[in-house]
């Protein structure tokens, strides 16, 4: 299983700044990320910035799959949401492998990788607002959105990882860098496409319904309906 939160117990390391401290054991200087470019005739720090910027990106989306996944009252939702939180989970996996392969540090939090942490954090923080105090579908397009953020990121990164693997020098490290490429891509596109149809389905839905939830109705008879929906 791999590393979601990277923790100074397990070895987690970054680079200090103005308002980043870390103990002199978990400080990298981006010197010491050249042996990243050893095995890929790439620039090492710039390589291993982007990398673990990637990685968090996926950490991140692992935590948000698991928390839609908890809260939609959908059940077709929360199957879908279930299924890619998997498949996010071994994203996250495979990109500790290449980095690692890379000579890397999979629990190195780059810059970029704080940056992208605080989006993430964000971005789920904004799929509960106003839970509890707005109708079932807002609620569900809030998470719906969350999701199709993340993967619209996760996308953009896989795509330009595989136009990258062209330049590694070729060897072991470019050849593990395409196979992960092939194997993730696939699965980016049909996360991307899922989330971009449902998002536009649930958009179309509720615009051609007079009144999505009537005064009173009860919480599992709006589900009832809105499965199917679904169905159709």
């Amino acid at each position: 299983m791999p590393v979601l939160t990277p923790m100074k117990n397990l070895g987690a390391t970054t680079q200090t700044g103005v308002a980043v401290y870390a103990e002199p054991g978990c400080t990298v200087t981006p010197d010491a990320l050249q042996v990243v470019s050893e095995n890929t005739g790439l620039n090492g720090p710039f390589l291993a910035d982007f990398l673990s910027g990637m990685l968090t990106h996926e950490r991140c989306g692992r935590h948000l799959y698991r928390s839609v996944e908890g809260r939609t009252q959908n059940p077709i939702l929360q199957n879908k949401y279930r299924e890619f939180g998997a498949e996010t989970e071994r994203h996250a996996e495979i990109l500790e492998q290449l980095i690692a392969q890379a000579g890397g540090n999979p629990n190195y939090v780059s810059p970029t990788a704080r940056a992208i942490e605080l989006a993430d954090v964000k971005t789920l923080e904004a799929s509960f607002l106003g839970s509890g105090s707005v109708d079932l579908m807002t609620a569900e397009m809030a998470m719906l959105d969350a999701v199709f953020l993340a993967e619209s990121a996760d996308h953009a990164n896989w795509k330009t990882l595989s136009q990258l693997v062209e330049h590694v020098t070729p060897g072991p490290v470019q050849d593990a860098f395409r196979t992960a490429c092939e194997e993730v891509e696939a699965q980016e596109d049909d996360h991307l496409g899922w989330a971009t149809e449902m998002k536009s389905k649930l958009v179309v839905m509720q615009a051609r319904s007079t009144m999505m939830q009537k005064v009173g109705e009860k919480t599992e008879e709006v589900v009832a309906r809105i499965k199917e929906w679904f169905s159709e």
